[in-house]
């Protein structure tokens, strides 16, 4: 079992004086934790695999501050265990029981914190003791590979959401609007480095949502595109084609995973879409809309990329000319190639680091590889996208909000993300299309959020206290 982490040896004696005497900090006096799995209504395939199923974790929390005042929060997440812990030795089933029992190890290491602090403050203590968790588990497991640290990212991101939810409900306000040194007095060269002397996390997040964003749908590399793509409809009520999603949800924004392993296939993927999607949208009126192309890191290097792109541009230049920006393309392993940098394909489109992005120093070393932008998920942790939201907004870096097939409470999570973020444009959001049983319920409390119907997500709905899933 994981000890307690005590704040006093952390900080230091002196230090410990000076910043534990905020009023409005907190501790947490009771953490529980719920499962429920869902089957996809039809498979998703990205990074060279197959989904059809989600387990949620579900994280409720009660906390208290110093006057003895209380309120409960609730986070959620999918265990997302074949993007965060890809495995070539380990079934899905064993990377999910890992993951499962690091729940367990991380749930105890907050159930042991005793000290009052921000949450983005007690998530800076309690990450280290994570990632210790993770190595422990995967020794009593006796893994054939170690948890990654993105996985225990994940694991761990539905109790910090459960600690920051409570942490606003206590106030009586959105948790965005607790990132001024009323609350967090820590100096964010605390947590980014001496870059940011001075400085409060409020100069990089909005206190209101956006009231409304463009979603991003996704078309998965085994989506029928047309009718003629489908050996045999599924008829449960949901659009099935990619004509029918734009029509039904009047969409502008077209996420496109591709495999990374076949040129001519990934070009000829991006062109049909392309054909299709703008036949479909000049018949609806429409005047601009826009792609992101998603290789999961399956590019061999950037060279691949790069032609991809090139011939993209020379057979539909309107098609390439709509591609916002491309996500990972090559491995997440930044440092095992340092000469897989993107400097010349950052000057075609944005390319953004996603899974490469588990802190501030794979972010700085992106930066110096090309990478000309960020993919924030709220399955990384709240504390981490916002911190990774400024650093990112520092350094001039384009930004955006990806998804990990988030229903629910998680989809609240991630879209106030990117409703709180400046420079985010657009939200994706998948769970509609593979997943929408775990939607069940949501709609009716934020029929803006889970029911789109003009191609906008009204995150305006999005202010109540807390992150705004009011459960």
């Amino acid at each position: 079992m994981t000890s307690a982490v005590s704040r006093r040896s952390f900080l230091g004696t002196s230090a410990f004086m000076l910043l534990d005497a905020n009023p409005n900090d907190i501790r947490i006096d009771e953490i529980t934790t719920s499962e429920e799995d869902f089957h996809y209504r039809a498979p998703m395939k990205f990074g060279g695999n197959i989904v059809d199923r989600v387990s949620l974790l579900n994280v409720h929390c009660r906390v208290r501050n110093r006057a003895g005042k209380s309120a409960r929060g609730f986070g959620s997440m999918p265990l997302g265990n074949i993007w965060s812990f890809p495995s070539r030795v380990l079934k899905y089933d064993d990377t999910l029981a890992a993951m499962t029992a690091l729940a367990k190890r991380i749930q105890a290491t907050y159930a042991g914190y005793k000290d009052y602090a921000h949450p983005v403050e007690i998530n800076h203590q309690l990450e280290p003791s994570w990632l210790k968790a993770a190595s422990e588990v995967s020794a009593e497991l006796k893994l054939a590979e170690p948890i990654p640290k993105l996985c225990t990212l994940v694991t761990g991101s539905p109790f910090e959401a459960a600690v920051a939810d409570a942490y606003g409900k206590l106030y009586g306000r959105s948790t965005y609007q607790t990132y001024t040194r009323e609350f967090l007095r820590e100096d964010l060269s605390r947590y980014l480095g001496s870059d940011f002397k001075g400085e409060t996390l409020d100069r990089y997040v909005l206190p209101e949502p956006k009231p409304r964003m463009p979603l991003y749908h996704l078309v998965g590399a085994v989506d029928p595109i047309v009718d003629s793509d489908i050996a045999k409809r599924l008829n449960d009520g949901l659009p099935e084609t990619l004509p029918e999603w734009i029509n039904f949800n009047g969409l502008s924004h077209i996420k496109i995973k591709l495999n990374g392993d076949n040129l001519a296939w990934d070009r000829d993927r991006v062109l049909t879409i392309d054909r299709v999607a703008s036949e479909v949208m000049r018949k609806r009126g429409a005047a601009d809309w826009k792609y992101s192309l998603d290789f999961n890191e399956r590019c061999p290097n950037v060279a691949y990329l790069m032609d991809m792109l090139r011939q993209v541009k020379e057979k539909a230049p309107d098609g390439f000319n709509r591609i916002q920006y491309v996500e990972q393309p090559t491995a997440r392993d930044l440092r095992k190639d340092r000469r897989n940098v993107m400097h010349e394909a950052s000057k075609l489109r944005p390319v953004v680091i996603d899974e490469s992005l588990t802190d501030l120093e794979n972010l700085l070393l992106a930066r110096e590889m090309g990478y000309t932008g960020a993919a924030l998920k709220a399955c990384k942790g709240q504390s981490q996208a916002m911190l990774m939201a400024a650093a990112a907004q520092k350094y001039k870096m384009f930004l955006c909000v990806q998804d990990l097939t988030c229903p629910g409470a998680s989809l609240i999570h991630s879209a106030g993300v990117a409703a709180h973020v400046p420079g985010v444009a657009a939200i994706e959001a998948n769970a509609r299309q593979y997943v929408p049983k775990a939607n069940a319920g949501w709609e009716k409390r934020f029929p803006g959020i889970f029911i789109i119907k003009d191609g906008y997500m009204k995150t305006s709905e999005i202010n109540g206290p807390g992150l705004g899933a009011v459960v």
